[in-house]
């Protein structure tokens, strides 16, 4: 069975390192830096200068999760979603 986990080399500030991480994070990833008009390894780059402790691969994660959670998109969708994870009405 293959891993869902990939690892991939990225050149952070002129260094070559591999990151490890599920292909829905790269995809993920390589979305936010579209958006910003930036490349992927300047958004590593800006995460890694960032992290206090923890792997790089786990900091991208959180990351991406902030991005996302942040968005007007997943607010709404937070915002309509009860305690037990139903979608409630929002029809008046």
């Amino acid at each position: 069975m293959k891993s869902p986990v990939v690892k991939r080399s990225i050149v952070i500030a002129g260094h070559k390192t591999s990151v490890s991480l599920e292909d829905q994070f790269w995809d993920a990833l390589k979305e936010i830096a579209a958006n910003r008009r930036s490349t992927l390894s300047e958004i590593v780059a800006s995460i890694d200068s960032g992290r206090n402790q923890g792997n790089l691969s786990s900091a991208i994660r959180l990351y991406v999760l902030a991005h996302y959670r942040s968005s007007p998109t997943a607010r709404d969708q937070m915002e309509a979603t009860d305690r037990n994870g139903s979608l409630r009405s929002t029809v008046a």
